[in-house]
């Protein structure tokens, strides 16, 4: 496995640490992202939705709806943006057809994976989203090999 760090000294700086996050990405679709409430999951995947070429400002938490599309305006790609928070186990996630999401071939970002992390492809990007003791973030990548 490789680990990517990437620094995120505050809100003025987050669309830069998207695009080095996107600058990563490769060809994985699929990146879930641990961090605990408050840590900045949705923002951060809202600055990459816009370095991805969402240029509404649409993008938001899906906590009601679970999962949110969007679609690029510059390349047409589907993005598929989950927020797992109040799902009581896989079971709901499977109801809603996430397997099928995440084979899909867009991309998938992942609010609150770990409530369906038996669900999730073995080449999922694990994302790491720590809020540090100056209130700056620190997001490590780390990619499956």
């Amino acid at each position: 496995m490789r680990t990517i760090d990437i620094q995120i000294p505050d809100l003025e700086h987050i669309a830069e640490a998207a695009k080095a996050f996107a600058a990563e990405m490769g060809d994985y679709t699929v990146f879930a992202f641990y961090g605990e409430m408050g840590a900045g999951k949705t923002t951060f995947i809202n600055a990459l939705c816009r370095v991805l070429g969402v240029e509404t400002d649409i993008t938001n938490s899906p906590s009601f709806a679970i999962i949110n599309e969007y679609r690029s305006d510059t390349t047409a790609e589907l993005i598929y943006h989950f927020d797992c928070y109040r799902l009581e186990d896989e079971r709901e996630a499977e109801d809603i057809g996430a397997e099928d999401y995440f084979d899909c071939g867009a991309l998938c970002f992942i609010e609150w994976p770990e409530r369906i992390e038996v669900l999730l492809p073995d080449d999922t990007v694990r994302v790491d989203l720590t809020v540090n003791d100056d209130e700056s973030r620190s997001l490590k990548m780390t990619l499956p090999e």
